[in-house]
């Protein structure tokens, strides 16, 4: 698995607290077939949480330096959680922020009743201008629980969608579990991350894939969990 979502470097968002802690958790994932992982800090406008791009990329080498010394076989790749907001563009233009593995894919966030005004357009803007928007945990919005109409019509926009593992065994709330399942049956999923802040059982990771097998066969999982994740990382920017 390449997971495409998951708070991992230390001290800058409400993730991990300490490279070994890091160390501890890309591990324990790695034994259960994690083998790279874009780590997705949160970028949050006028709140704590605006770790700038910079200090990122000087946090992700010294992780991927402590995983080669601890003999953990895994590679590791900057972007960030982009809180929506009409200046996310700016921010990416201008290098504040990453986009997902110095690709063209961009994670955004929206806030978690699923509504803001314009941001349907924040996100053709993004489409646009040749970025390619991907969603995070669309299935974890309160309006989702309502209905998934809005994100049929964001997919036939062209945005595209990332659910967390967790959703589809109850770590999210039985709201989420029912929305996530209605976007897998339409398939409608285009890959799945961890979302991992924190130590957690990493054999939920395996768990939450056998539960998928309802909705997937082998070769449609194979590529929400590798190939698309791949595609993201296969066309950096700067290589």
């Amino acid at each position: 698995m390449i997971d495409t979502h998951s708070h991992l470097l230390p001290n800058i968002d409400d993730g991990v607290r300490s490279f070994g802690e890091s160390v501890e958790i890309i591990s324990g994932m790695h034994e259960v077939g994690v083998t790279e992982l874009i780590i997705t800090p949160h970028y949050v406008p006028e709140s704590k949480w605006t770790s700038t791009r910079h200090n990122n990329l000087l946090l992700i080498e010294s992780l991927q330096r402590h995983l080669d010394k601890a003999g953990v076989n895994v590679k590791v790749y900057l972007g960030n959680e982009l809180y929506i907001n009409p200046d996310i563009e700016e921010y990416l233009k201008k290098q504040t922020t990453s986009s997902m593995a110095d690709s063209k894919y961009v994670l955004v966030e929206l806030p978690m009743s699923g509504e803001f005004e314009g941001y349907e357009d924040i996100l053709l803007m993004l489409k646009r201008d040749g970025y390619k928007p991907i969603l995070a945990h669309p299935e974890r919005y309160q309006t989702s629980a309502k209905s998934i109409d809005h994100l049929r019509e964001l997919a036939n926009m062209g945005i595209l969608f990332q659910c967390n593992l967790g959703s589809i065994i109850n770590q999210y709330g039985g709201k989420a579990r029912r929305a996530l399942k209605r976007l897998a049956k339409e398939k409608l999923i285009w890959c799945f991350g961890t979302d991992i802040h924190h130590r957690r059982d990493y054999a939920e990771i395996t768990k939450a894939q056998k539960k998928l097998a309802k909705y997937y066969t082998a070769e449609e999982l194979d590529e929400l969990l590798v190939k698309n994740p791949r595609k993201i990382i296969r066309s950096a920017i700067h290589k």
